[in-house]
Order: C-alpha cells, then structure tokens, then sequence
C-alpha cells in the first residue's frame, strides 16, 4: 500500500466507527478473513479468540457498537510494516489499542489482530 492509501484507510475506518456505520464498518473486511482480539475471548467464551468470516464479525462489532453508544476512536498513530499496517488508537473505555491488519489483493482486510492495553 502507498502512503496515500494507508492514509486514506486510516482516515475511513476512523470515521466509520466513529459515526458508527456497520456497513462502512465491516466493508473494509475482506470473507474469509481471521480476525484475533481479546474480546472475542470475553463475549463468545471462545478461548481462540478467532473468527473467521464477515458475517460473524458483523455481529461482533455489533455487539460492541450496541454496548457503547457513544463509542469513539481517537486515531494515535499510523504504523507501517511491510505485509501490513498497525492503527494505535485510544479506545472507547478509554484505554490504548493497536490493531494490526493485513490486506488482501483486493485492498480488504484479511487478517487483523487487535491488542488492548492492561490496567
């Protein structure tokens, strides 16, 4: 991805969990895909803490954004590697994330892990 691109991910996925569109939301997700995050672990009881297709992310994020009505990301930093990008961002409890996403042929996120910071 160029800078420009990178940029413009940054910026969109941003927004659309700030303005909180599941449709813009979950277009950025590419099906299959492997999504990690500590939370699954938490609201599934699923100690891989995996999912694997757009349709059970969509209700994942769903749950989130219905639990947080005044969910906002406040965007950090951008973080550049070579087969992805990482998006540090203040979440909405208030604490630290670093999302780190890998991209397809497509430009759609095919793997993303999310890392959460402990208090």
């Amino acid at each position: 991805m160029t800078l420009e691109e990178v940029k413009a991910f940054a910026s969109d996925w941003i927004v659309s969990w700030n303005t909180h569109d599941i449709e813009r939301i979950i277009s950025h997700y590419a099906d299959p895909l492997v999504f990690k995050s500590p939370l699954i672990v938490e609201r599934y009881n699923d100690p891989a803490g995996t999912i694997v297709s757009r349709d059970k992310l969509r209700e994942y994020f769903l749950i989130g954004l219905t639990r947080n009505p005044s969910l906002t990301f406040k965007l950090r930093q951008i973080l550049m590697g070579v087969d992805g990008i990482t998006l540090y961002y203040q979440n909405a409890r208030g604490g630290e994330t670093a999302e780190y996403f890998e991209f397809d042929t497509n430009g759609k996120v095919s793997r993303c892990t999310s890392c959460y910071s402990v208090d």
